[in-house]
């Protein structure tokens, strides 16, 4: 017998939950953002990182070090909505 979930409101936003561990393997995004006077263009979508801890509750927030340093740059804090799994 199969079940059907219906929603009677479709303004109805479900939140994904998130969470990344120290030294997992990550790829942020970038673009558009400031961090310590550098700022980053569209084009850094994809950016190889590694997760040293996670930083901040509200917002969620994780201190990692990239890859490849962006002009000097080689730990920055990163908004978790801009981080997915590598």
């Amino acid at each position: 017998m199969k079940k059907h979930l219906f929603f009677c409101d479709h303004r109805v936003k479900i939140d994904s939950v998130m969470s990344f561990a120290a030294n997992q393997r990550v790829r942020v995004n970038l673009a558009g953002l400031m961090i310590q006077g550098v700022t980053f263009h569209a084009a850094v979508t994809d950016a190889v990182a590694t997760v040293v801890r996670k930083t901040k509750e509200e917002p969620p927030a994780y201190l990692v070090t990239l890859l490849f340093s962006f002009k000097g740059l080689k730990e920055i804090e990163v908004p978790e909505e801009r981080i997915r799994p590598a």
